[in-house]
């Protein structure tokens, strides 16, 4: 049979179904599951409803043909899912390199609670090379923690350089997925150890509901984020999980339209004289554009934007004055989305080459492209 495309796949998992079956699985709302004998009670799976039933099931099978998976834990946000993956592998006294850029919260956790568990970071240039990289390793060194692109400043790991480096030095890697998620981006195929998504963002697609999950082809590893779940009390509420698939459906077709208007955005802010810059690893001009083509299949509707110099009581003014793009953190969803980042940056590497102005973030929803643009223009006006 041929191979048939991801749309499809998609939509034609099948987990648990009612007879006769129904196109989308029955919502189980149980936290006691009930069994027939003392020995099923202990040795059948799930045994308890936070483990998930079969809504869970065919969420994590629709997440494991996305990103080329053998196994999925499911958590109940991005962060969840990220120091999940981070905590399953990582003991007292071990180290980590941490990529500079990666997403603000999950960075945190790395500073402020391994540290509390007794496990040292290094932070990187998220352009480090091999050289560079390899000084920083340790004998206690066991993970590396990535993200592409990093999160506000955009810039792509070399990923195949530091999966080489991971094998030559018997370290797990772990990627935060979400900007490609698992559509245009499939970094287990690429040798990493461990992907993560926020199913918040396109997975959800609606900007209605939170999960995480965490991938990984290793049954090693598997075994070691099950028992991390467990004994933490990691969960995804029935709601949750069903909301996930239902946008997992239709994860191509959203996914594609983001990607065009983010494009046409980007391309029109590039002309415009208010803009210093537009960062999106899909143009040309992007410092990484060669690594985006070579491990990405396409991009997103999530990119940044430098502007010349400009009070800030303008810039205040000009973000005051949209009436399409949204001010508030996520993304992912079907709105258009805006907000400066110079304040949550907060990295131990200066941004190469420096910002002219001041950073803002952009997500292109599913609105005409050409009624955020005079969006964009009407408010423009307010930094002269």
């Amino acid at each position: 049979m041929t191979t048939r495309k991801p749309s499809t796949r998609l939509i034609h998992t099948r987990g648990t179904r009612l007879d006769p079956p129904t196109v989308n699985p029955p919502l189980e709302r149980a936290s006691t599951v009930i069994f027939s004998d003392p020995e099923a009670l202990y040795s059948r799976k799930p045994g308890y409803g936070r483990m998930g039933l079969g809504v869970h099931r065919e969420l994590e099978a629709g997440l494991a043909t996305l990103e080329g998976a053998e196994h999925v834990r499911l958590t109940m946000n991005g962060l969840s899912a990220a120091a999940l993956a981070i905590g399953s592998v990582l003991d007292s006294g071990d180290h980590a390199l941490v990529q500079d850029s990666i997403y603000g919260p999950t960075r945190r956790f790395c500073e402020r609670r391994l540290k509390a568990m007794g496990i040292s970071i290094t932070r990187f240039p998220t352009r480090a090379d091999a050289a560079a990289l390899a000084a920083q390793i340790r004998p206690e060194t066991k993970a590396i923690i990535l993200e592409s692109p990093g999160s506000l400043t955009f810039e792509l790991p070399d990923t195949q350089m530091m999966v080489g480096l991971a094998a030559e030095h018997g370290l797990i890697t772990i990627l935060d997925n979400t900007w490609g998620a698992g559509l245009f981006h499939r970094p287990l195929a690429l040798g990493v150890d461990i992907s993560v998504q926020a199913l918040t963002k396109y997975v959800v697609g609606h900007a209605d509901s939170f999960g995480g999950a965490v991938m990984t082809r290793r049954a090693d590893l598997a075994a070691k984020i099950e028992a991390c779940s467990d004994d933490w009390g990691i969960a995804l509420g029935p709601e949750e999980a069903y909301t996930a698939l239902r946008g997992l459906r239709t994860l191509e077709t959203r996914l594609a339209r983001h990607q065009e208007s983010g494009l046409a955005l980007a391309e029109w802010l590039a002309a415009r004289p208010e803009v210093a810059r537009v960062i999106h690893p899909a143009l040309p001009d992007h410092p990484d554009h060669a690594l985006w083509e070579r491990d990405f299949t396409g991009s997103c509707g999530l990119f940044g934007v430098v502007l010349n110099p400009v009070p800030e009581a303008k810039l205040n003014a000009m973000l005051s004055a949209l009436e399409l793009f949204g001010m508030g953190f996520s993304w992912g969803g079907y709105e258009s989305l805006i907000i400066p980042c110079d304040a949550q940056l907060n990295r131990a590497f200066a941004p190469e080459p420096p910002f002219e102005g001041p950073l803002l973030r952009i997500h292109a929803g599913l609105e005409a492209v050409e009624d955020l643009e005079a969006d964009l223009d009407q408010a423009f006006a307010r930094l002269t």
